[in-house]
């Protein structure tokens, strides 16, 4: 895993509310992106002021709270960990925009106190729990604490400041009203690009295994039996009943039928032979990491827009999202409107 969200969750959310990644032919794609990631921070037309090679204790004070070095540099360790090391070119600009988180989430936590929002132990225990179930086992769990300097009661007291800060947010845009039907429309009509299905095919194959790592004795045998394969299906012999009695996939029970599928879907040169054929076609042996295979083409459907109706919904719920952001940040300006910021560097 390359990241843990700590001392981030509550921030990330109060960036990206609700935000989601969206198949292209169904909705929208929602903007991904986390604040964390250096490579998604726009390029600024306004250089930023400049950082100090040295920094103070004290970066910056927020309400009278100190925005302490210690913290925005675990931020910072955090983002390389996730992201990899910032490019020279782009530290100041990169570096001033996680103090801007760090000053937001100072206020978001402040807020939060004060409106006496509180995360129960069972809240807490789950959110610890998810961010374990993100590692294959105990060791990497503990391992990415480690690297991270942090002990598992820090973790938890974050969790808690996460969970808080998130109900408030939450609450702060469960008023937004939902988007309509005249919304999704208009979104519909003035992203055309957004709402069209690509070209797929419908093909069948049979798969000889080979392993990687097998002596060329071994692939030259499996070559020959799947050549002769593909000598029976050219003849004119049933290549569903072939692929039954042949295919070590597990389509050999529906004759080897994969279904439709898109670019991309498929590795290369399974997909660069089977898109390459028109219906009822063969192709040559194929070969991927997987071993050998035998490709027949059976239907073709071209690219075409997905109609308003089958996503009407889904861009709804996007349209809906976009604006619970964007209440998000309002609140989130509010709040450093009429709090007291002194940036110090």
């Amino acid at each position: 895993m390359s990241h843990f969200p700590f001392r981030l969750a509550a921030l990330l959310f109060a960036f990206s509310l609700f935000a989601t990644a969206c198949h292209k032919a169904e909705t929208p794609a929602a903007d991904s992106s986390t604040p964390t990631d250096p490579a998604a921070v726009p390029a600024l037309a306004v250089p930023p002021k400049p950082m100090p090679a040295e920094l103070p204790p004290i970066l910056a004070r927020v309400n009278g709270e100190d925005v302490r070095k210690g913290e925005f540099d675990t931020l910072v360790r955090n983002m390389e960990l996730g992201q990899g090391p910032i490019p020279a070119e782009r530290r100041d600009e990169v570096l001033r925009g996680a103090l801007d988180r760090l000053i937001t989430y100072t206020l978001l936590q402040q807020e939060a106190k004060a409106r006496n929002i509180t995360a129960a132990d069972a809240e807490v225990d789950q959110q610890v729990q998810m961010m374990r179930g993100q590692f294959s086992n105990e060791e990497e769990f503990k391992k990415a604490l480690a690297t991270r300097s942090m002990s598992l009661e820090q973790l938890r007291d974050d969790a808690r400041t996460d969970i808080v800060i998130g109900k408030m947010l939450e609450a702060e845009v469960e008023s937004t009203p939902a988007a309509s039907d005249d919304e999704a429309r208009v979104f519909y009509e003035k992203n055309p690009d957004k709402f069209t299905q690509g070209e797929s095919v419908r093909a069948s194959h049979i798969l000889l295994l080979v392993d990687e790592k097998a002596d060329d004795a071994t692939r030259k045998k499996v070559r020959a039996k799947i050549e002769g394969i593909l000598k029976r299906a050219r003849a004119g012999e049933d290549f569903a009943k072939l692929a039954q009695a042949n295919s070590q996939d597990g389509s050999a029970q529906q004759g080897g039928d994969l279904n439709f599928f898109p670019r991309g879907q498929m590795v290369p040169p399974f997909e660069e032979a089977a898109f390459a054929l028109q219906p009822g076609q063969i192709s040559d042996v194929v070969t991927t990491q997987y071993g050998y295979h035998i490709i027949k083409l059976t239907d073709r459907r071209p690219a075409a827009a997905v109609p308003l109706e089958t996503v009407s919904a889904q861009v709804k719920q996007y349209l809906t999202q976009i604006k619970k952001k964007e209440r998000a940040d309002a609140f989130i300006a509010e709040l450093k409107q009429k709090s007291k910021i002194e940036v110090l560097i």
